[in-house]
This record gives structure tokens, sequence and C-alpha cells, in this order.
């Protein structure tokens, strides 16, 4: 594979102090790295999933930020070609170069996974679920967001007891988000859950956004 992104000097140092300075960045632009990737994707329709899966290794391993990008665009890009035992390589990656940015990304691919194939709903839960690393907990919280009416509250449930009182910003932050999405689609239930459970000040204030309204 033969891929490398240009970017901009001036844009790589605002880019790196949005994320706190934890990576190195190269400067490149969402839309930019989008129309670069591009003959990348059409190259990678060409050889096998074990093959995509050695290409994404080797981008997420490279030091500037936009390469982990890069990486997860091309997981996503090619996720109706992917069975669940390449869930299980992917879901490596949450534990690497871990931050908000990568952990959300990856989440998005997993969720677009389990739209797509319901019957791995429990086995890809539990490879999150009870995690010692809380960046794959946080995943197992929001792993469901996009199922609206096809949310299983079991699980949704689940994942927020286990972590109901850890001292965690982005543990806090996703319980919050994961009720505040559900709450677009059982709002009732939202609500009761939040009655009933101790929740954070965090994860309340970000659950309750559209009950209020």
């Amino acid at each position: 594979m033969e891929f490398e992104l240009k970017g901009d000097p001036q844009n790589a140092q605002a880019m790196a102090k949005y994320m706190r300075n934890r990576f190195a960045f190269l400067g490149v632009k969402t839309l930019v790295r989008h129309a670069a990737m591009k003959p990348l994707l059409q190259a990678s329709r060409r050889v096998a999933n074990e093959e995509v899966l050695t290409w994404i290794d080797d981008l997420y391993q490279r030091s500037a930020r936009e390469y982990q990008y890069a990486a997860i665009d091309l997981a996503t890009y090619h996720v109706k070609h992917w069975q669940f035992a390449d869930m299980v390589t992917l879901s490596h990656y949450v534990s690497q170069k871990s931050w908000w940015d990568s952990v959300d990304s990856l989440r998005q691919l997993f969720g677009k996974y389990l739209q797509l194939h319901p019957q791995d709903k429990d086995c890809l839960f539990a490879l999150f679920y009870r995690h010692t690393d809380f960046w794959m907990r946080r995943v197992s919280i929001n792993l469901q967001l996009m199922q609206k009416e096809l949310t299983d509250i079991d699980l949704l449930t689940k994942a927020i007891m286990y972590d109901l009182n850890t001292d965690e910003f982005f543990i806090q932050k996703a319980i919050g988000w994961s009720l505040r999405q559900y709450s677009k689609t059982n709002p009732q239930w939202v609500a009761d859950f939040m009655q009933t459970h101790p929740l954070s000040p965090l994860a309340q204030r970000e659950g309750s956004k559209y009950l209020t309204k």
C-alpha cells in the first residue's frame, strides 16, 4: 500500500491544540483527507479482507493523528464486508492511541456493523462490556446510539449500571449521551430511568437535554 498525506503546518498546530496536544498532526482537514483517500479506497476493493486489515494496521500505527482517522475511514468503508471475527480484530484499536475522537469514530463503525448483523448483538456488546479499559466500556455504553426503536434496553441498562459511579468524565459523558439519544425514541423510559437511578450531575444534565424542552 502506498499512501501518504500532506498537510498544512499551520493547520497542524491548531488541530493539535484542539486535541490538547496529545497527538502530532500533519494539518490535513477532514474534507482534504477524504479526497486524498479516494484512490486508496478504490484500490482496497480489489484486495482480500485480510489485506485490507493489514492496510488498516499500517495506517493506525503511523505517528500522525490523521492516519488513525484514515485507518478508521478505511475500516468503515468496508463495513459491509466484515464478519464478527473482524470486529474482534478491529476492537483492539479502541485501546490504542485512545482519545474521544478515535474511540467515537470506531464506535460508529461497530454501530453500523450492529445494524447489518443484529444477530451478533450480544457477542459484539461483550467485547466492550466490563472491560478494564474505560474507553472500551465507553463503546459498550454508546454502542446502540443508532438503534432507535431497536435499542436493547437490557444491554443499555447493564452498560450504564456497571459504570454508574465511575469517576471518569468520558464515561459519565457517555452515559448522558446514550440516555439523551434514546430519549428521542423513548422519552418516558429515559425519564423514569433518570428518576430512579442516582446519576452523576454530568450524566443527568446531558441525558435530560431533550426531556426538558
